[in-house]
């Protein structure tokens, strides 16, 4: 580790040290393709380790447990506001600690145990949250799901409508983790009025891009946004929930004193740093950049023979079923890792196989473009993902080796934002 810029946790943890220092050169040296993962700026890493660690603050700005929190209420205010202004929202919670803690959060507002949610099916690109059995979501509410068409891969509308017309859920969630086309919100709301459901957006992969006007946004026509504020959006991992006016009171009693105690403050101003961020004409470059390369990256893949989910993208994520390819997404991911391109394996809809081996690997495009790489990079992405691959299937270690060292070479010319590495 650089003592310099760590000096105190050196001195301190030289074991501990070690570890974050290794992952430094870890998420340097590498191809970084999971599609939740990014770079936060070097303004949001020091936000969010500064001295607001030391304060507890149950409660709300002007409405707190706690004295002293005259700067904790500009800083909390702030984000709020930061946070209607670039979402178009009447009201925004940035209290929550995580995506998951959010959507619990909406159905403490909005349900009762026992009633009927609806969600994405898990294996079709749906959230554990969304009312899944092995979740608290499925365990404590009747959760129905429903999927996509198993010849185009997309949702279809209709069949939703007519699974929540016959349901008829007290929650409705769109949106999901491994969803690599445009969500229709306007069609969600329909169906949500007619069924009489809260409609719930759960936009965690694909905040940055509404931000930045690369997706088509939620507010107007859902009751509730959900998402958390790392991934596209580039700030601290944390969460937030934004809904219109009449909402307000349940999605704030929700979050505090429902399910949480004192907020993340140091996470608080890292989220309010990185909406900042994602204000500057700079970030919409970046939204649409992530959108440009993810599909140049498909239509590459597509050409080299890879079975795209849904025949390709429209956002910042890619789904490959490698059925065809005869490699199992588990043993395609670690080799992928191994040859210096972290990927992470992934259900693919109506997958005959387990979860934690199934046929697919989940790709994106968010990390490699904030490291300034563009769509003429992307043959050469695709072309590592096609030899590791086949190099996954013949177990050519040696090939794997011969990858990481390319990786590695172009990854030094495109430095990661705020890796304290130069």
């Amino acid at each position: 580790m650089n003592a310099s810029r760590h000096p105190a946790l050196s001195a301190t943890d030289p074991e501990l040290a070690s570890f974050v220092a290794a992952e430094e050169v870890l998420q340097a040296q590498t191809l970084r393709l999971i599609p939740s993962e990014n770079y936060v700026s070097a303004a949001v890493l020091e936000a969010s380790g500064t001295v607001l660690q030391n304060k507890y603050s149950e409660g709300y700005p002007g409405r707190r447990y706690y004295e002293g929190q005259q700067n904790i209420d500009r800083i909390e205010a702030l984000a709020v506001e930061r946070a209607k202004g670039l979402f178009g929202v009447d009201h925004a919670n940035v209290q929550p600690y995580s995506g998951s803690p959010a959507n619990l959060a909406v159905y403490l507002a909005f349900a009762q145990p026992g009633d009927t949610v609806m969600g994405m099916a898990l294996p079709m690109g749906g959230h554990l949250t969304h009312g899944w059995g092995v979740s608290a979501t499925g365990s404590w509410f009747r959760g129905v799901q429903y999927g996509v068409r198993a010849d185009t891969g997309l949702i279809d509308y209709d069949a939703v409508r007519e699974q929540a017309l016959a349901e008829r859920p007290r929650l409705i969630f769109c949106g999901g983790t491994a969803l690599p086309r445009t969500i229709d919100f306007a069609a969600f709301a329909s169906i949500a009025q007619e069924a009489g459901a809260v409609l719930v957006a759960d936009v965690a992969h694909i905040a940055g891009l509404i931000a930045g006007g690369a997706h088509p946004s939620p507010a107007g026509h859902v009751d509730v946004v959900s998402t958390t504020t790392h991934k596209t959006l580039r700030g601290p991992r944390g969460a937030m929930l934004m809904c219109r006016e009449e909402h307000a009171k349940a999605i704030d009693k929700a979050v505090f004193p429902g399910l949480q105690g004192g907020p993340h403050n140091q996470t608080t101003a890292g989220i309010a740093v990185a909406l900042h961020e994602a204000a500057q004409p700079s970030f919409v470059r970046y939204a649409h950049a992530v959108v440009a390369n993810a599909k140049a990256l498909a239509a590459v893949l597509l050409e080299r023979g890879f079975d795209l989910v849904s025949g390709g993208t429209d956002n910042h994520l890619i789904l490959i079923d490698l059925t065809g390819k005869d490699v199992p997404g588990k043993v395609a991911a670690k080799a992928l890792d191994r040859a210096g391109i972290v990927v992470n394996h992934n259900t693919v809809p109506f997958d005959p196989r387990k979860p934690f081996d199934p046929s697919g690997i989940r790709i994106g495009t968010p990390s490699l473009t904030s490291r300034g790489l563009t769509a003429e990079h992307m043959p050469l992405v695709a072309d590592w993902i096609a030899r590791a691959v086949d190099a996954a299937a013949k177990g050519d270690e040696q090939a794997l080796g011969v990858i990481r060292a390319e990786v590695t070479d172009l990854m030094a010319a495109f430095p990661a934002p705020g890796l304290p590495l130069s």
